[in-house]
């Protein structure tokens, strides 16, 4: 007998190699309808593979991020399953299921395509094998054996990736006549899936590598109800009408040209409004937290990269250096501003008096993405991140985080990102040897993160294993209007630049000692949040951040002067506002202003200058009536000002 400890804490005993499926059965038959995976000691196992040894058991369901992995993971082999039965000699390169559902690379073969008009005789092919209920079958295999198999079958993608796996540690799970190489986990079987969609299709090159082939990358996603699927794509059209590069477009905020280059944003007058008042509002609460403000170069000496470490992991992918005249210089575009703190710490001795040290800034950086990786403002080459690094005592990271957190709750209340989740990313308790620093200070770090959730509140999960090896760190995905996860602020320990760049502080001891560095960005990078929070609100702005916030509509031309006048007693309030002078029915004008998202019209007529008023519409058709221009100006200055400062009445 084994025996089985559960997430509650209770504890069962089952005989030797129970599964996880007669697990779930043992509890209640409707747990084994619901139930799409096991997660056997933190590792997720296949339903159907069995347990030998003592264990705590954790049954994943659909609500379960793991137990939609599996689901959509077998999804993808479903698909592939479909593609060879239809296309016959497709290879196979890989399937992985995706954040919202999955996707397999494949090459059809010479003179192929695989186009949109084919998505429905894919999906067809899909519930055929569906309705067939085939089981998902998961076998050990060697190397040899491996190799032999999939050569047979000319499958070169995959036999490149069996060369490169060690024996004894190779799986392929098999169903009808479909045979993969994968390490799982997978459904007991294809009944499970229950709606399916095939939503594009797109060029990518084999292991991201544009000198190798280039296949077809075909994207779906799976649904355990037919429900699930109708209310998805109905998710993705209204996507389609919040697509930050569209809405982008429209309201004039930026711009890529192709002659200066792929992935480098151009910054519209309105968009730079925009993305200056972020900062604006950034460096304002940093200044109230006593951050202080740096700037550095764009590039660097190649030789900082390498002692960061960055050269390593960024310099084969990123821009190549830079020469000089000088024989054997070499510089590069910065990757991270972090190297360049560390050596504005290192600018003068530091003293444990001087600690907490709050360095911030907004800086560019560059990496060279593959162009087909391209999106839009969420994935550039250039980007500017609104960075800042603290240098402090083992004892200070508690408080330090406590401080962090309570800025970002600030942004996100003033941009209503009510709904986020976090996550405390903690090294793996078995494998200690991957990470960087003393047992001591990684426990007091990683206690100190737990403990600054709890005393905020925060219901954080907490992930064993998820830790970068520098340190442990905190971060929060936002989630947006249609319910899509974006990762956005971030808190992280790093033990490993402070050692790489041998930073030192002047202990109360009299001793020197290794300071703690503490990544810090709450928006990321200035590019992404834009995206996303375009997406979020579909273009309309909070009040206090929109680039235009009042529109003046003179009803005829003879009221113009009047409505330049409202505009220049508006900007004495700070308050944003132009005048559509147009030769245009105020109707016309109407309409056109509520398309570019302006949160204010105020209409001027006869009645509005002999009364000194405004007639005030707001975004969304309501009218709220004749108002004195000074009312209306205070009334905007108010709701402004309660926009900016939510911190103030607390999370």
């Amino acid at each position: 007998m084994i025996k089985i400890t559960f997430p509650d804490g209770s504890v069962r005993e089952y005989e030797k190699g129970v599964t996880g499926i007669e697990v779930a059965n043992s509890i209640s038959p409707r747990l084994a309808q619901e139930v799409l995976a096991a997660s056997v000691d933190g590792e997720t196992w296949d339903l159907t593979r069995p347990i030998d040894h003592d264990a705590s058991v954790r049954l994943l369901k659909w609500d379960d991020e793991e137990g939609r992995h599996a689901y959509w993971h077998s999804s993808a082999h479903l698909m592939a399953e479909a593609l060879q039965i239809l296309y016959p000699g497709i290879k196979f390169g890989i399937g992985p299921a995706i954040e919202n559902g999955f996707y397999y690379d494949v090459d059809p073969g010479e003179g192929v395509t695989i186009k949109e008009t084919d998505f429905p005789a894919i999906e067809k092919k899909m519930m055929e094998l569906i309705a067939a209920k085939e089981d998902i079958v998961r076998q050990s295999i060697s190397k040899p054996d491996a190799i032999s198999m999939f050569s047979g079958r000319n499958e070169n993608y995959k036999v490149e990736l069996i060369n490169e796996l060690e024996d004894g540690t190779i799986t392929t799970y098999t169903q009808g006549s479909f045979t993969d190489l994968c390490r799982g986990p997978h459904l007991p079987n294809t009944s499970y899936i229950k709606a399916v969609k095939i939503l594009s299709s797109a060029g990518a090159y084999w292991r991201g590598d544009e000198k190798r082939p280039q296949l077809t990358r075909l994207y779906g996603i799976t649904f355990p109800k037919k429900k699930m699927l109708d209310e998805y794509l109905v998710m993705l059209e209204e996507a389609k009408k919040r697509d930050h590069r569209k809405i982008g477009k429209e309201l004039q905020l930026f711009h890529f040209s192709q002659t200066v280059g792929s992935g480098l944003p151009l910054w519209l007058p309105k968009g730079t409004q925009l993305r200056l008042r972020l900062e604006d509002f950034l460096k304002k609460i940093q200044r109230e937290f006593d951050y202080e403000q740096v700037i550095t170069p764009h590039i660097g000496h190649k030789q900082l990269y390498v002692t960061s470490g960055h050269y390593a992991k960024y310099g084969k992918d990123s821009f190549q250096p830079i020469k000089t005249p000088e024989e054997g210089e070499e510089f590069l575009l910065k990757p991270m501003n972090c190297p360049h703190h560390c050596e504005i710490y290192k600018a003068f001795p530091r003293s444990y008096k001087d600690l907490p040290l709050r360095l911030a800034e907004f800086g560019t950086v560059y990496r060279y993405e593959q162009s087909g990786e391209l999106h839009g403002l969420t994935r550039v080459r250039g980007f500017t991140q609104d960075d800042a690094h603290i240098f402090c005592t083992p004892d200070q990271v508690k408080n330090e985080f406590l401080k962090v957190m309570d800025i970002i709750f600030i942004i996100f209340n003033a941009l209503n990102f009510e709904n986020f989740e976090a996550q405390i990313s903690l090294r793996d308790p078995n494998d200690k040897e991957k990470y960087i620093g003393s047992d001591e200070n990684w426990e007091k770090a990683e206690r100190a993160i737990v403990e600054a959730c709890e005393e905020k509140g925060l219901k954080a999960r907490v992930e064993l294993g998820e830790a970068a090896f520098y340190g442990p760190k905190l971060d929060f995905m936002v989630k947006d209007a249609l319910g899509r996860r974006w990762q956005l602020g971030t808190i992280q320990v790093d033990y490993n630049l402070p050692e790489r760049f041998e930073l030192e502080y002047t202990g109360a001891d009299n001793q020197k000692h290794r300071p703690v560095m503490i990544h810090r960005a709450p928006f990321g990078s200035m590019e992404r949040f834009v995206a996303v929070l375009i997406e979020h609100t579909a273009g309309k702005f909070p009040l206090w951040l929109t680039p235009t916030q009042v529109v003046v509509l003179p009803v005829s031309e003879k009221f113009n002067g009047y409505a330049f006048d409202v505009v220049k007693e508006l900007k004495k309030f700070d308050i944003r506002a132009e005048v559509d002078d147009r030769n245009e029915k105020v109707g016309r004008k109407i309409r056109d202003n509520e398309l570019k998202r302006i949160p204010y019209l105020l209409i001027v007529g006869e009645k509005e200058v002999e009364n000194e008023e405004v007639s005030v519409r707001k975004q969304g058709g309501e009218d709220k009536g004749s108002v004195k221009l000074l009312t209306f100006a205070e009334e905007i200055s108010r709701e402004v000002e309660e926009m900016m400062n939510p911190g103030k009445s607390g999370l």
